[in-house]
């Protein structure tokens, strides 16, 4: 290319010199100039017609063998629209490729744009939600899968974890739904049918719940013939530990049977009431007072520096209170210290219990919640613990649409944050016979 562009030039400016020379002949040189311009400006645009003509008519033949300048260009384009005639076949092979892919998926994959409208969708989006490519193309998606929760899902724009929602073609099925951001600004609804597991999840609660009660009964007549065994008089002194140790064992079993009860109950109810008024700060100074260790056991205090109340259940509010400050205690030396606090947070509250235990390792923190996880398993289960507390606190907040927060340092201690919304927090001056101080 540099050779032809360098040899046209060269015969432009030639061109030109004739030019001038044939005016100079006849005393016109800027004349002949002009003319040998005119010429070279005519004989460039014929050129350029005739690739342009190319181009539209794919007739390279004109240009391949014209002047060399043009066909080094006509070389240069043809290897260019080769590459590229190249890497489109590819693109579209492996768009091919990927469209197969996923008509092949069996979850549910719509495409959405910045304003959640639908873009593309795969087969099994319409096998599972209805969706039909032809009339819900460019329809905002919860306008075709009409669930509040979803909504609210959408509208949160928190897509860190997915959402479970009711079927909106069969009665009793249930699916996950989770966006995935990416490229710009386009969003990819992923869709699952999660209806076995949820059935699977609720026939546990169902079993746990009925077995729990089952239970309860004989649990109660056993405790009582141990109780009567205990403080008679007639039974010889070496069945007074083995009778002991029966006891603890059966009180522990109550307490087990109690707490699945407990969480069954709120695992299988909605949002908590808003009918009720919870004092908090008489609830924290009642619960802390009865879980304060006669001797022996770390310093416990309450720090109440808000008046707020909360809407919610007291019985649940109370539960909330009482595994977590049962929890510190339990994880805290004798010569440490529990800190029950109460204070605004933003607009909300916050309930923060805090301990200098023994803290809790970072990879243990996620399955804290999780029912029967123990950090320390031997530990545990010798002081009574089984792995329920924090789930049902889990539960219990989430009926109570708070947040539960963990920060936690091995051998520093451990903090519980429990994050009331505005929502559920009314100030003790609105509540009728509450006292401020």
């Amino acid at each position: 290319m540099p050779d032809a562009r360098q040899k046209l030039l060269t015969g432009i400016f030639t061109l030109l010199a004739l030019g001038a020379l044939v005016g100079w002949y006849y005393e016109k040189v800027a004349l002949g100039m002009l003319v040998a311009a005119l010429i070279a400006l005519v004989w460039q645009l014929r050129q350029m017609l005739i690739f342009e003509r190319a181009l539209r008519d794919g007739d390279f033949d004109a240009v391949r063998y014209g002047s060399e300048f043009w066909s080094q260009a006509f070389g240069r384009f043809d290897r260019l629209r080769a590459r590229s005639l190249k890497h489109k076949k590819r693109y579209r092979r492996l768009l091919k490729e990927v469209r197969k892919s996923t008509n092949a998926m069996p979850d549910g994959a719509i495409i959405l744009d910045d304003r959640f409208e639908v873009k593309l969708c795969n087969p099994a989006a319409q096998v599972l939600v209805g969706f039909d490519p032809r009339l819900d193309r460019g329809q905002r998606v919860d306008n075709i899968l009409r669930d509040p929760a979803f909504s609210k899902y959408l509208g949160d724009e928190d897509y860190n974890e997915g959402i479970e929602i009711a079927s909106p073609l069969r009665d009793g099925d249930w699916l996950y739904c989770r966006i995935v951001p990416y490229g710009e600004n386009q969003r990819l609804l992923l869709i699952r049918d999660v209806t076995e597991r949820v059935r699977l999840n609720k026939m546990r609660r169902d079993f746990v719940a009925n077995a729990s009660h089952e239970l309860r009964s004989p649990l109660t007549v056993i405790s009582g013939y141990l109780d009567a065994l205990a403080g008679d008089p007639a039974v010889p002194d070496e069945w007074q530990r083995p009778l002991e140790q029966m006891r603890g064992q059966s009180r522990r079993m109550t307490n087990i049977v109690s707490e699945l009860i407990e969480l069954s109950q709120l695992e299988s109810s909605g949002s908590a009431s808003r009918e009720a008024d919870v004092d908090m700060p008489a609830l924290l100074e009642r619960v802390v007072s009865s879980l304060k260790p006669e001797k022996g056991g770390p310093i416990l205090e309450v720090d109440i520096r808000s008046t707020a109340w909360i809407r919610g259940s007291v019985g649940e509010v109370e539960s909330i209170v009482t595994n977590l400050v049962t929890n510190a205690i339990r994880h805290t030396e004798s010569d440490g210290r529990v800190t029950v606090s109460w204070a605004d947070e933003g607009e909300g509250a916050a309930l923060v219990v805090a301990d200098t235990g023994e803290g809790i390792a970072p990879e243990h923190l996620p399955r804290l919640t999780e029912r029967f996880f123990r950090v320390d398993k031997g530990r545990s289960r010798a002081e009574g613990g089984v792995g329920l507390g924090l789930a049902i606190v889990k539960y219990a907040l989430n009926r109570h649409d708070a947040d539960l927060l963990i920060d936690s340092e091995p051998g520093v201690g451990s903090t519980f944050s429990c994050i009331f919304p505005a929502g559920r927090i009314i100030q003790a001056s609105a509540v009728p016979g509450a006292l401020t101080g």
